[in-house]
């Protein structure tokens, strides 16, 4: 993990920085699992940011004012959040067409965010599609 990245997730609380790191590891599992190119991880708007040659960016973050959830982050001039709403209506909490709400006490492996988050990552390549081809 990048030393920015990394202190950032340090000034969060545990439960935080479990659940961010776990999404962290996803990101790159999907990529690898896809057969994706490299992941680029950098910190933009002071956030993690995460994307793919290909893909549309991820950021995720934690917030003192929302203190028990994470969120993670979506382009919103794409159809990304809009479609997870469409194919996951009552798996994720959502904010506005930005972003996914993860509650902390959530299990990351056992919620759709995987299936987003390759979504997310191939996203030039299935935008055309309807649902994205989900």
């Amino acid at each position: 993990m990048k030393l920015d990245i990394n202190a950032k997730f340090s000034s969060y609380p545990a439960a935080a920085q479990k659940q961010l790191q776990c999404v962290r590891q996803l990101i790159f599992l999907v990529a690898k699992e896809n057969n994706l190119n490299t992941v680029t991880e950098a910190l933009k708007w002071n956030e993690a940011s995460y994307q793919v040659k290909g893909g549309s960016t991820i950021r995720m973050d934690w917030k003192p004012k929302d203190p028990d959830v994470i969120k993670v982050f979506f382009h919103c001039q794409t159809r990304l959040v809009e479609t997870f709403k469409e194919v996951y209506p009552s798996e994720f909490d959502y904010e506005g067409n930005r972003a996914v709400v993860i509650p902390l006490n959530c299990s990351i492996q056992d919620s759709p965010l995987g299936h987003c988050l390759q979504l997310a990552l191939t996203y030039h390549s299935v935008k055309h599609l309807p649902l994205l081809g989900a």
